[in-house]
């Protein structure tokens, strides 16, 4: 049986009305794909608690965890994962790219243009549409 995996991701939009892209580094899973940033959902963990410690850890930066946007369950050939998206808002600090290869913000519109890891897919067309 596959192993299931609870993972948060931050739609972070910034006061241009763009939206935090990351580039998944090549010794990442997935390498070379898009995702919103995020990861695991630790033991007793709050979805909130969760995605506001994660970022602070992939990004330096804090933000605030407002409402669950996208709640996806999608299965990769070696595991299952349960991608949860939360909207957040930047609270302090500048993102910085510590594990992804790159971030960019991106309007609504462009999204598309980037080539997105599987799981993250429903929420980018959410967000377009």
């Amino acid at each position: 049986m596959k192993k299931k995996i609870k993972v948060v991701a931050a739609i972070i939009e910034n006061e241009n009305e763009e939206i935090l892209c990351a580039l998944r580094s090549p010794q990442m899973t997935l390498p070379n794909m898009w995702e919103f940033p995020g990861g695991k959902v630790e033991e007793g963990e709050s979805l909130h608690t969760a995605i506001e410690r994660e970022i602070q850890e992939e990004l330096k930066c804090e933000v605030k965890a407002l409402d669950v946007f996208n709640d996806n369950t999608h299965e990769y050939e070696k595991f299952i994962i349960n991608l949860i998206c939360l909207k957040c808002k930047l609270v302090q600090g500048t993102p910085i790219a510590t594990e992804h290869s790159k971030l960019i913000w991106l309007k609504r519109d462009n999204l598309d243009s980037l080539k997105w890891a599987p799981a993250d897919v429903p929420a980018v067309q959410s967000l377009i549409y």
